[in-house]
């Protein structure tokens, strides 16, 4: 499973052993919410793991599989050491331009580890681990940038981005949003026009054609932006919740927890800094 951060593309869990992910096209028996349905291994992606040449199928194995339980315990490890990074920075490293270059760096290292996690075909805990303690430092040093000119606004960002998680896990459990192959496909192609804009006014922004940011001015239209980024962010977690609630239904292995803990982590820090933008740009008194 690939980031659910739209900078990275996705795939399901475990390549080798055939999870459909969200990049593929509908397959038959989808729409039954099988994406195993063309599998013929007995609906059971990691059955075929267990096949020797000249045997009969056996029945699929049950022990070292993921759970949900493993799922919260690595994805509370993970936010924990972006947590505990964040503070560390904020605690050691005052405002100034050195730490900014650092929080850059440690931003530019992160974004490395994630591709090489992302294109791994197994999850290492040492990269995931890895990004999580340099975005840590990247996020500390800019939510205590944010708080030194609007004070309160990580704390209220972190309010948001509960909520915001908070309210998309009820929306999704409740049943009210269906992710299927053409939610996922056309929330994607949302999202890829969506960093192609961004791109383009980064760019304007850096040759000066666009002043005061562009698009991500701190007015109305970056507010307009900021939301629309927020609710992207609320679209990839579906997309992470469905992968993970695939993942154990179908027997995925136990260490792709780490990968479930991965892109609900990248997902989040997504979202914690278009709230801290949105909210800097609510309390603006200038």
């Amino acid at each position: 499973m690939r980031s659910s951060n739209p900078v990275f593309s996705r795939r399901g869990f475990s390549r080798a052993g055939g999870y459909a992910g969200f990049h593929t096209a509908p397959q038959a028996g989808y729409a039954q919410g099988n994406p195993y349905a063309q599998n013929p291994y007995a609906q059971n992606p990691y059955a075929q793991q267990g096949l020797q040449h000249g045997a009969p199928p056996q029945a699929p194995v049950t022990t070292d599989r993921m759970t949900m339980d493993d799922v919260v315990v690595r994805s509370a490890i993970t936010l924990g050491t972006v947590a505990v990074g964040a503070v560390l920075a904020w605690a050691l490293l005052p405002v100034t331009a050195t730490s900014y270059g650092l929080a850059i760096g440690s931003a530019i290292v992160a974004f490395v580890l994630a591709m090489v996690q992302n294109f791994k075909r197994t999850p290492s805990p040492a990269l995931i681990l890895g990004y999580a303690a340099f975005e840590g430092v990247f996020l500390g040093v800019i939510s205590e940038m944010y708080n030194s000119r609007w004070s309160g606004a990580p704390f209220q960002a972190v309010l948001g981005t509960m909520a915001v998680s908070a309210a998309t896990l009820l929306v999704y459990k409740a049943g009210w949003i269906r992710v299927t192959a053409r939610y996922a496909r056309v929330g994607m192609a949302i999202a890829m026009a969506f960093l192609v804009v961004m791109a383009v006014n980064l760019l304007l922004v850096a040759f000066g054609v666009a002043e005061d940011g562009g698009l991500r001015s701190f007015g109305p239209l970056g507010a307009l932006v900021g939301i629309v980024a927020i609710v992207l962010g609320a679209f990839f977690l579906t997309l992470d919740f469905k992968q993970i609630e695939d993942g154990i239904a179908y027997g995925a292995p136990r260490n792709e927890s780490w990968l479930a803990a991965f892109g609900l982590t990248v997902t989040l820090v997504w979202i914690y800094l278009e709230m801290l933008r949105l909210v800097a740009i609510f309390t603006n008194n200038d």
